[in-house]
């Protein structure tokens, strides 16, 4: 392979693509999305899909006999599973090897989900086996969500001997990933293999999907680097004095200093036709310089695509924050009528509000109020304890920390892709 490409590329098996319907194809589309996020150019080769149905840029390659629903497929493997080996199967598997090579044999990674484990198509997998027995394959990644031989549904479908036994056979040079560690577990005694050489890469979640997100308002969240947060605090406010906006300042200081990497988000802007507004937000602004924190809060005003101009976002993207935020944080000195409230309540996201009437009334024991005499340092300790002891706040963290798709590829799939450069 040529040591000169930037980045290894990568082809990826499977017997179907998106637009067809399923787990392993959904997470078929999420790993081409995020490898070609970070650059790393990325080839499907399917039975069935489309190319306008995966993430712009991903390449496609069709050949029809690699889906378990093709004709002639579905006429071999019902054979197979009555325990016979069809006329014609080790012809078939050296006509997919044919049509396989010249497609593989220039990537650095193919990576094959569920065909090294999986009895869906045993020609495909003896084609796959057939390449890396003529070593035309460079790395080999089966990526294994399932196991036919160690599931009692499927478990019928094979039988003793070739080519069943594939599906159960420890290649050294092949690098094998299973979804859970239970499924590790489940693989390594299928296999006998040493538990070391099988990786565990869980299957992420999207944020921008969950949460709903425009484009825009992801774009801001990015930049904002929400989702990098221990904690995110929401002031859905304008800037104004009422808003109390030096006493958050102070929280998120005294936050940064027990160690928690916080992110403050204040979502109004100054008003720039009064003077008195915007000497009381350059006055914020060096406060922030002086406090320490520039980099933990954020007025979206300043906080745009061009960082020179002015930016605002509608009530669609701020209530699109408080579905992303972990808390809404509220220490105005005084509120006419408490919306942020009422807008957290609906969401279900937790606010720490000082004592005004309308949240009280509001509210009621369903907030958590503190009093503005209460020292800023005291209110973080609140806030830290909430953290530590609110399940849903902890598996929140957990799941932004690890197990979005953006924090898997970058601690286990990306190493992976890498493997092959050092061989």
């Amino acid at each position: 392979m040529s040591t000169r490409r930037e980045k290894p590329v990568s082809a990826i098996l499977h017997y179907s693509a998106p637009p067809v319907v399923g787990g392993v194809e959904a997470v078929i589309h999420a790993h081409c999305r995020v490898f070609l996020q970070h650059g790393y150019p990325v080839t499907v080769v399917a039975g069935a899909g489309e190319s306008s149905k995966l993430p712009e840029g991903t390449g496609f390659e069709c050949i029809p006999e690699l889906d378990t629903q093709h004709e002639q497929i579905e006429r071999m493997s019902a054979l197979l599973a009555d325990g016979q080996i069809p006329d014609g199967f080790d012809d078939m598997a050296a006509r997919l090897a044919d049509q396989l090579q010249p497609l593989l044999q220039d990537f650095d990674n193919v990576i094959a989900h569920n065909l090294i484990t999986k009895h869906f198509n045993l020609m495909f997998t003896a084609a796959v086996y057939r390449l890396l027995d003529a070593g035309v394959l460079n790395h080999l990644i089966a990526w294994c969500h399932d196991f036919t031989w160690t599931s009692p549904h499927s478990r019928p479908q094979v039988h003793e001997g070739y080519p069943w036994d594939l599906l159960r056979t420890y290649r050294p040079d092949i690098t094998y990933v299973t979804i859970s560690e239970e499924r590790k577990a489940d693989l390594v005694e299928l296999l006998g293999c040493p538990a070391d050489k099988v990786k565990v890469v869980y299957s992420g979640v999207e944020p921008r999907t969950l949460y709903g997100l425009s484009v825009e308002t992801w774009g801001l969240v990015s930049r904002l680097g929400i989702m990098d947060s221990d904690l995110a605090l929401l002031m859905p406010v304008r800037v104004t004095q009422a808003k109390n906006i030096e006493y958050a300042l102070q929280v998120v200081a005294a936050l940064k200093q027990r160690g928690v990497r916080v992110v403050l988000v204040l979502t109004g802007p100054p008003d720039p036709h009064d003077a008195g507004n915007m000497e009381y937000f350059q006055e914020l602004r060096e406060l922030r310089t002086r406090l320490d924190v520039e980099n933990e809060m954020h007025f979206v005003y300043e906080s745009g695509p061009e960082p020179d101009k002015p930016y605002q976002i509608d009530m669609q993207a701020v209530g699109e924050l408080f579905r992303v935020c972990d808390a809404i944080l509220v220490p105005s000195h005084r509120e006419g009528f408490g919306m942020p409230v009422m807008e957290a309540g609906l969401v279900g996201t937790p606010i720490f509000c000082a004592s005004i009437p309308a949240a009280r009334e509001i509210g009621k024991e369903d907030v958590t109020i503190f009093d503005l005499q209460t020292e800023p340092s005291q209110l973080a300790e609140m806030i830290i304890q909430w953290m530590q002891q609110d399940p849903i706040m902890r598996l929140r963290q957990r799941v932004r920390k690890n197990y979005t798709w953006e924090a898997i590829f970058t601690q286990d799939i990306e190493p992976l892709l890498n493997e092959s450069t050092h061989q």
